[in-house]
């Protein structure tokens, strides 16, 4: 009653204002009180944060945006440094991406420098195979460099710094060398009589290997670092002061570190031709001495590389502070070095040497080894590739198996590029885009712990990428051959697929389904199976894009082999659609089908997981080699709709292969209920040949 008569009391007299009952007018107030008090906490609360689109850049994440902070410089330099002296392999992948793409999202820009310092090893092939591959994955040099451009200011501080008395010219045998770093047993440490020379008599003892007046092995030019240091210097003592325990500490580890040891910075190289300096110079610098100096002459804010050189970067910067190019403990001058974790792929074999053997066979077993460049054997720290066995021992000390036999092992694969390889000139072959083993490196994640995964997690990476960057088309791998009886020579039934059902941009394509058809031989069986839902005597399937499908009425077989060899069907509206679709490819001379291929299918290339742990010092590694590590159709066909993909590669149009850097390997498709293939080098005029780049997804289902 009381709301009736409130409403009552608001309802106007005729012609005058409504009248508001004191209640109503209450709660009206009550609410233009809450209404005005959600608009101003709304109106102080903080802009709610936009969603971007942006992707996530991955450089300025984690651990690489940590390493920027420790240097925010406004000019970031960056430089990728290979050795030509081979091809690069997955984990310069890495290297390349990490260094490239670092200094691009800071604004900054990255070098290619080669570093030539080793003329024997070094050949045209690896600096242009290096080059391109650079350029392959979307990558443009700020600057092209070499080590060799430096020679003679290298070879000007290498007298400064003998003139300075850190460094002296030594005369030791590679065993002498080593017994005086301790020696295997990792014993006493010593330094030799020519250690404590004057520094004007190194000069001109370094002078003289520069001249020619020493022989390979008879001298070489060493960094003195901390190999004279005693451990009762650094010990510890209960009445050291907490800044003389600091300094101790920091003694105590540099040395103990290997990496100054008094390593190497010069040697005699017996091959000296230098393929950009002739035969000027006799000596060589090392890697340790040469590799910081190139990086301040450049003006490389942030030397980024792999944590197996973290033992190094005390001996990057004790030369670089005994040159005056940074000051003792701060980044603030000169390169910083920072180290990030490899990429390790297992399963793969990436060893120089090993895929050497693979390539060219090798004579293995026997009492013979090679002996080793002395400098080579005085190198702190073992840097060798995934598998390698170290190479600081000295020949003399090497042990043998006591067997005198030598074996010859035969070559394992074709050459370098191989796409049983994981060279990157392989994996290109192989027609993996540039953009998915980017993607890839980056999915792995970049910090200081190592990358490990398996070569499945590449092939699922790749297969994700291509699966909606490449068009589609049918293939069959091993044909027989097809013939309708119920339909006349001259039919011509053209049937308009897309090249990509889920994207219309690819467009589309015409094949022909004529009298004669090829399908695939693992789709037809001579005695019908209820769980087998494709061809078979007397069962009917559909075909991929065709409006009717087709049933089995008989089959020949080849006398000689006992292989099917023809089947004899039927086609129309008349038959009832299996459970399956088959694809297939039409026989017709007006639409070039069908075009004649070799479909090359690879697999692992050993039989263990693990190949670096097989035995390659008596070739053990050739027994377990697989012997379906790679199998060739030789008589596949492909749709026509091939010559359109063909001419309008690359698939995908992204990284370097849209900058001009694609061949062949960028003409890349799915072949239907098959694998996802690309063209090989092999090709010719008159035969298409296919490499197999990954398998497509495993289907449960499909029987």
């Amino acid at each position: 009653m009381a709301d009736v008569e409130a409403k009552a009391a608001d309802v106007p007299a005729e012609g005058g204002e409504p009248k508001i009952s004191k209640r109503q007018a209450d709660k009206d107030a009550k609410k233009a009180a809450a209404k005005a008090k959600k608009e101003a906490s709304k109106a102080a609360a903080p802009a709610a944060k936009s969603v971007s689109n942006e992707p996530v850049d991955p450089f300025k994440q984690g651990w690489l945006k940590g390493v920027y902070n420790e240097k925010p410089v406004k000019e970031v330099h960056t430089r990728f440094p290979p050795e030509p002296n081979g091809y690069l392999h997955i984990g310069h992948a890495k290297a390349i991406t990490v260094n490239f793409g670092f200094a691009k999202s800071y604004g900054g820009v990255c070098n290619l420098r080669f570093d030539d310092t080793n003329p024997a090893k070094e050949e045209e092939r690896y600096f242009t195979s290096i080059k391109e591959m650079v350029a392959w994955l979307g990558f443009e040099p700020h600057k092209i460099t070499h080590s060799s451009d430096d020679f003679d200011r290298l070879y000007d501080l290498a007298e400064e710094l003998t003139r300075r008395g850190k460094a002296y010219v030594c005369h030791c045998t590679g065993e002498e060398i080593n017994r005086g770093r301790g020696g295997k047993e990792h014993g006493p440490r010593s330094v030799c009589s020519h250690w404590s020379r004057s520094a004007d008599d190194n000069v001109e003892a370094l002078r003289a290997m520069r001249d020619g007046k020493f022989k390979a092995g008879e001298a070489l030019l060493r960094m003195k670092q901390f190999l004279a240091v005693k451990p009762e210097e650094y010990a510890a003592s209960e009445d050291d002061s907490a800044d003389v325990k600091k300094e101790k500490t920091r003694l105590k580890s540099l040395a103990e570190n290997p990496a100054l040891w008094d390593c190497a910075a010069y040697r005699i190289k017996s091959e000296n031709y230098h393929h950009r300096t002739g035969l000027k110079w006799r000596i060589y610098p090392t890697y340790e001495y040469t590799h910081c100096l190139s990086d301040t002459f450049e003006g490389i804010s942030h030397s980024l590389c792999t944590t197996e050189f973290e033992t190094l970067r005390p001996a990057y910067n004790w030369l670089l502070e005994a040159l005056d190019f940074k000051t003792p403990s701060s980044e603030e001058k000169g390169p910083m070095q920072r180290e990030y974790g490899r990429l390790n792929v297992e399963g793969t074999i990436l060893s120089k040497r090993r895929i050497a053997m693979l390539v060219g066979g090798a004579n293995v077993g026997g009492t013979s080894e090679p002996v080793g460049d002395v400098a080579d054997e005085l190198d702190a720290v073992t840097l060798e590739e995934d598998g390698d066995s170290p190479t600081t021992v000295p020949a003399s000390e090497v042990k043998h198996n006591g067997s005198t036999k030598e074996r010859k092992i035969p070559p394992v694969v074709r050459d370098w590029d191989d796409p049983r390889l994981f060279t990157l000139v392989a994996i290109r072959r192989r027609g993996v885009p540039p953009g998915a083993l980017k993607k890839f490196v980056l999915d792995q994640g970049v910090t200081k712990a190592n990358s490990n995964t398996m070569t499945h997690n590449l092939d699922s990476s790749v297969r994700t990428y291509l699966e909606r960057t490449v068009p589609r088309l049918m293939l069959v791998l091993d044909p027989i051959k097809v013939v309708f009886e119920n339909l006349p020579d001259d039919y011509l039934e053209e049937r308009e697929v897309p090249f990509d059902p889920k994207d219309a941009a690819k467009g589309t394509h015409k094949i022909p389904l004529t009298k004669t058809i090829y399908i695939d031989r693992d789709d037809f069986r001579e005695v019908d199976d209820p769980d087998f839902f494709r061809l078979a005597p007397g069962k009917s399937v559909g075909l991929l894009y065709a409006e009717h499908p087709v049933r089995c009425l008989s089959f020949t077989k080849d006398d000689s082999t006992g292989v099917v060899r023809e089947i004899k069907a039927e086609y129309g509206s008349h038959l009832t659609g299996g459970k399956a679709r088959i694809h297939w490819v039409g026989e017709s001379a007006a639409h070039n089908s069908p075009i004649r291929a070799e479909a090359r299918i690879f697999n692992p290339l050993f039989k263990s997981t693990k190949p670096n742990e097989l035995d390659w010092k008596n070739g053990g590694y050739y027994d377990d080699v697989n012997p379906e590590s790679e199998v060739i159709f030789p008589n596949a066909m492909l749709e026509a709709g091939f010559r359109e993909i063909q001419d309008r590669a690359p698939w995908p149009k992204e990284e370097g292969e849209a900058q001009g850097t694609a061949d062949v390997s960028s003409v890349r498709f799915q072949g239907l209920r098959t694998a996802y293939f690309c063209m090989d080098r092999d090709s010719t005029e008159g035969k298409v040949v296919l490499n197999r780049i990954v398998s497509l997804k495993e289907d449960a289902g499909k029987k």
